[in-house]
């Protein structure tokens, strides 16, 4: 760590509020699969900004568009009609099969709040002032806004900020039952992450979904499906939904939008497509010119290399190689994931250690509570890159 380092860490110490206990390395540039810190050393990274430059780092069409859109027009607000907005929403319906409109946002947990206002909006309508309740799972993460984590079905990350907003109940994940008596006349809307992303990486089972789908139908209830870590290609299908066979109604995107940008979208099909009127909802800055020009380029670019297809194919290497090592080193109880969101269980609660110890060997992965290391590269990774993460993990849980 150098003189660089030294400086910036003690003016985020002073300056900062302490909401992140920031890991000892500072970056300073990025390519692809890889990162820099201010000597020059080179990591693989693992975590891609928390499953966000889909493209890997610094890609050059992004670049472009930005800087091109940058010189144009930066701001006028979403009182006039910009270039590549309607453009954008027109592309992300037609990823999702056509039939969306959207709302652009900044953030995935503004993309939640958009959607539990729309769900809401929607069942007072539909049945009246007491039919605003949501049923989310859990483990689930939802953001960190108030209505946002009240949805959030993990109780260390609301302890310190109740008393939440009401009309929110959690219950467990792959289990129909529950959710079918959890449902009721007050409920507008049923929301879940078709992979559980900060939870650990948890998929929904497949009979599950297509039995929530099936519920959601039968009550008259809005399926939201969050995809702001699992869209844009990270399970192989531009949305994970797609690969299950089970359409929401309403959907979250962000992260992997625009590449690193900040950007977020609500897309709602059906009667749900309906429910908000002008001066419902809002963003200064959501769908902006530069954003917008960001967000197609990035799609045009996970196109055109063939992302997902790549993040199908390497994903399942990765799976393969890490259950091989699980049996190999009985250090691993469980590999879970799709495409290229993989996680893995610990025998022993040990992963901020094993997180600590990859990063001294210049392997960046993220380290969930005592016992879960995620995985969510950069969609470029090659099976050259997963191999890496394999021998690295072999040799740092053999250490530990």
């Amino acid at each position: 760590m150098g003189a660089l380092y030294e400086d910036v860490a003690a003016m985020d110490a002073s300056y900062h509020l302490p909401t992140y206990a920031r890991k000892p390395v500072l970056f300073t540039r990025g390519e692809g699969m890889r990162l820099y810190d201010d000597d020059g050393r080179e990591y693989l990274d693992f975590v891609a900004g928390i499953g966000v430059v889909n493209l890997g780092h610094a890609h050059p069409a992004v670049a472009e568009a930005v800087c091109e859109q940058m010189r144009k027009l930066v701001q006028v607000s979403n009182l006039y009609h910009v270039e590549h907005r309607a453009a954008l929403a027109g592309r992300l319906s037609a990823l999702a099969g056509g039939g969306w409109k959207t709302f652009l946002c900044n953030s995935g947990t503004e993309a939640i709040e958009g959607a539990i206002k729309l769900a809401r909006r929607w069942g007072k309508e539909r049945r009246g002032s007491d039919c605003f309740e949501i049923v989310t799972a859990e483990r689930s993460f939802h953001g960190r806004t108030m209505a946002a984590l009240s949805a959030t079905g993990q109780p260390s990350k609301q302890e310190a900020f109740e008393p939440l907003l009401p009309g929110f109940s959690h219950v467990p994940l792959n289990d129909i039952g529950s959710l079918e008596a959890a449902v009721t006349e007050r409920t507008c809307a049923v929301l879940i992450e078709p992979v559980q992303g900060e939870g650990g990486v948890f998929p929904c089972d497949e009979a599950y979904l297509e039995a929530v789908r099936s519920l959601c139908d039968a009550r008259d209830v809005l399926l939201i499906f969050d995809e702001v870590q699992s869209g844009m290609y990270r399970t192989g299908t531009a949305f994970a939904w797609q690969g299950y066979g089970v359409r929401p109604d309403v959907m979250t995107l962000a992260k992997g939008l625009a590449n690193g940008l900040p950007a977020g979208a609500v897309l709602a099909s059906g009667s749900a497509a309906e429910a908000f009127s002008p001066g419902d909802h809002g963003s200064t800055f959501g769908g902006g010119p530069v954003i917008a020009a960001a967000a197609l380029a990035t799609i045009d670019a996970l196109e055109a290399e063939g992302l997902g297809a790549n993040a199908a194919k390497t994903g399942e290497v990765l799976r393969a190689s890490l259950r091989e090592l699980a049996v190999r080193s009985g250090a691993i109880t469980e590999v879970r994931g799709r495409g290229l969101m993989n996680a893995v269980t610990l025998a022993v609660p040990d992963a901020q250690q094993v997180g600590a110890a990859c990063l001294e060997r210049g392997l960046i992965v993220n380290a969930i509570g005592d016992s879960i290391v995620r995985f969510l590269p950069p969609l470029v990774c090659t099976e050259h890159e997963t191999a890496i993460l394999v021998d690295t993990l072999d040799a740092v849980l053999g250490a530990t």
